[in-house]
């Protein structure tokens, strides 16, 4: 039974992205496993605050992933 995790950082992606990336990281494992595993791959999504995830020693908020999503600088 195939456990993937997702960590994110908290008020990112809204709930609606955060079903479609259940559904399709679930349908990406089906194509690898097979269609039998379905009921049985488990999606989990942990939220981190913000602020308590960096990257090269800065820490990060949502804000700044918006921006870099839109090709600014955080």
């Amino acid at each position: 039974m195939p456990l993937v995790t997702i960590d994110l950082i908290k008020d990112v992606f809204t709930a609606d992205q955060k079903q479609d990336m259940i559904k399709q990281v679930t349908d990406t494992m089906v194509g690898i496993e097979g269609e039998t595993l379905r009921g049985v791959t488990w999606v989990r999504i942990n939220e981190v605050e913000q602020g308590d995830w960096g990257i090269g020693g800065q820490c990060l908020t949502a804000s700044d992933v918006h921006a870099l999503a839109a090709g600014k600088a955080a």
